[in-house]
């Protein structure tokens, strides 16, 4: 992959990792919650598990999906009972001040595992993969993840920062519900693209 190509990549990694999604809310909500220490390993399962995913992708999960389409069926109704379970964790999250079970932050193996059933992540990845890897062999299937793992981490801090400095605001208990509730609910509008599957 020549250098314009990889710029070309790294330009559409940070677009695609900065703009609205499940993760960026659910990053934006959890640092509203929890802040930005403790939202740091749900962020590294998002740009590690992202990243591993288009590699994924790129060395032949989109084939196997193409040639047996109810496998992506399956994940589409997998995703659609996460991302449920998901927004009524964000719904309920605990005030920061109170530290109780609900008010866990996702751990860096739970965000990994959300890529998997992430419809913008898997879009992303396939976009890319089709897009930048023109030698169709694994180097470049690498290159493309690698240039995800570089951009995303960066895309990702500003939504958690953005929600920890919603904190100020969220200081009351009825301001907090209110933000809880209404990312919860646009988590679940994102479930759209699933629904089509």
């Amino acid at each position: 992959m020549d250098t314009t190509l990889f710029a070309a990549l790294l330009t559409f990694a940070f677009v695609a990792s900065v703009t609205p999604g499940p993760n960026n809310l659910m990053l934006l909500a959890s640092g509203a919650n929890f802040g930005m220490r403790r939202t740091l390993p749900h962020m590294a399962g998002v740009s590690l598990g992202h990243s591993f995913m288009v590699i994924i992708v790129g060395l032949g999960l989109a084939g196997i999906f193409a040639a047996y389409p109810d496998l992506r069926l399956a994940l589409g109704l997998v995703a659609f009972a996460y991302m449920l379970w998901l927004a009524w964790k964000i719904a309920h999250a605990a005030a920061p001040e109170e530290g109780t079970a609900a008010g866990k932050p996702l751990s860096f193996f739970q965000a990994a595992a959300f890529q998997w059933v992430n419809p913008k992540g898997w879009i992303m990845a396939i976009t890319a993969q089709t897009a930048y890897a023109h030698d169709e062999t694994a180097w470049a299937a690498i290159l493309v993840g690698l240039g995800f793992l570089v951009v995303n981490m960066p895309a990702i801090t500003l939504w958690a920062w953005l929600g920890q400095e919603m904190r100020r605001f969220l200081t009351s208990p009825t301001r907090l519900t209110v933000f809880n509730w209404t990312m919860a609910a646009l988590l679940l509008l994102s479930l759209l693209p699933v629904l089509a599957i």
